[in-house]
């Protein structure tokens, strides 16, 4: 059976166990966020030793390829344009349409959430280079020493060879072990789209965030649909944009009921090898960069729900300049979020409205019942970039074999 299908199926009986099991009450709600964290922890399990050991070898044939810089630039342009990108549609889609005000609400503000880039830098640069494999969270302390040992095991020495053999044994044997778990996930994603189910219900039941969940839907169609295939023949010679639109099923599936961008990088790395064809050189360096950086779906998400919470304060037009500083302070936030795997976006949004101030420090509590969903939408968002944006990389570093692609 096709991966797709084992995750729909999983989804639909999730979907249908939220309908028919008593999950309202206190304890069936414990007991489903208890079974949901323990099957996201199973399909990160092994993402950390997958990541690190691919990064190695990724280094060392790109290298050895001589396009290590071409996949770095190639990479780094594509994360930046298609933040740029979703940072414009966002800005462009609510001052075209004014969504409904959202009932103003008081509630008392227990602990604001801050984004410290210090802690950030301190993370990436740990005391031992043993503890950045500790991380299960931020996967770029372990990137970066993917890099620093792949870059060592590019020198000319015999004894490097023996490394190299182990790295490449342990790359394909976590790749391995990393697909059985995707295909156990799908079972896994019963809890996780229960534990969606009940949330999203209680959220469409208040009814004042409609809205903004069908501008999102709405936003996202436009982009998977459109843009991004454009883009695709725009600037792929040969490209597939259908092919890999078909590959992007189970992302979107795992993005969007889970909420969670770590935990769909081995599904991206899987696929885009399997699928699209793209090779272990160029697999193993670009998504994760992806799973990192690419973030510009919380961007989008955030620039909207600044806006709705604006217009649900005041009733005074924001000022063109006062956009651009909400949409490239949203820009530059996005970058910061590689270390939060579920809730960046929300975080993003709250530190947006406490650095706006005027009024709106607390302005991101009208949003704070629907932020699990709106952090849905930006995992959407970031999947859809992962998978079109990495396969542009790899067509045009020519990295993808052809009788696959």
């Amino acid at each position: 059976m096709k991966i797709w299908m084992k995750y729909l199926i999983g989804i639909a009986l999730g979907l249908a166990s939220a309908l028919i099991l008593p999950l309202d009450s206190q304890l069936g709600s414990s007991i489903l966020a208890f079974v949901t964290e323990i099957v996201i922890r199973i399909g990160r399990y092994t993402i950390i030793p997958l990541l690190f050991f691919s990064g190695i070898m990724a280094v060392y044939r790109l290298n050895d390829a001589k396009i290590v810089w071409k996949t770095s630039l190639w990479t780094a342009g594509v994360i930046v344009a298609s933040s740029l990108l979703l940072t414009i549609l966002g800005f462009i889609s609510i001052v075209l349409i004014k969504l409904p005000r959202i009932p103003i609400i008081t509630e008392k503000v227990s602990q604001v959430s801050t984004i410290n880039i210090q802690e950030i830098i301190r993370k990436m640069i740990p005391f031992s280079s043993v503890d950045s494999l500790i991380d299960g969270e931020f996967f770029l302390p372990a990137f970066i020493f993917a890099l620093i040992v792949g870059a060592g095991c590019c020198m000319e020495h015999s004894n490097i060879k023996p490394i190299l053999s182990l790295s490449d044994a342990l790359s394909e044997l976590f790749f391995n072990i990393s697909t059985i778990v995707t295909d156990l996930l799908s079972v896994g994603m019963i809890a996780i789209m229960c534990n969606w189910t009940v949330q999203f219900r209680a959220v469409i039941m208040r009814g004042v965030f409609n809205p903004l969940i069908i501008m999102l839907t709405v936003d996202f169609i436009l982009v998977a649909g459109v843009i991004y295939p454009l883009i695709i023949r725009t600037l792929c010679r040969g490209g597939k944009p259908l092919k890999v639109l078909s590959a992007c099923v189970v992302p979107f599936i795992t993005a969007f009921f889970s909420g969670d961008t770590n935990l769909t990088l081995p599904i991206n790395m899987r696929l885009g090898k399997e699928k699209l064809g793209i090779r272990q050189r160029t697999n193993g360096f670009v998504y994760p960069l992806f799973s990192i950086f690419a973030r510009g779906g919380s961007t989008l998400v955030v620039i909207i729900s600044f806006v709705v919470i604006w217009r649900s304060y005041s009733t005074l037009p924001i000022e063109f300049f006062d956009m651009l500083w909400i949409s490239g302070t949203a820009f530059f936030l996005s970058f910061l979020l590689g270390g939060m795997s579920t809730g960046g976006t929300f975080i993003a949004l709250t530190v947006l409205c406490t650095i706006y101030g005027r009024g709106m420090e607390t302005g991101y509590l009208l949003l704070k019942p629907a932020a699990a969903i709106i952090g849905s939408f930006a995992a959407l968002f970031d999947a859809a970039t992962t998978m079109f944006g990495s396969y542009i990389v790899a067509n045009n570093t020519k990295t993808i074999e052809r009788h696959r692609a």
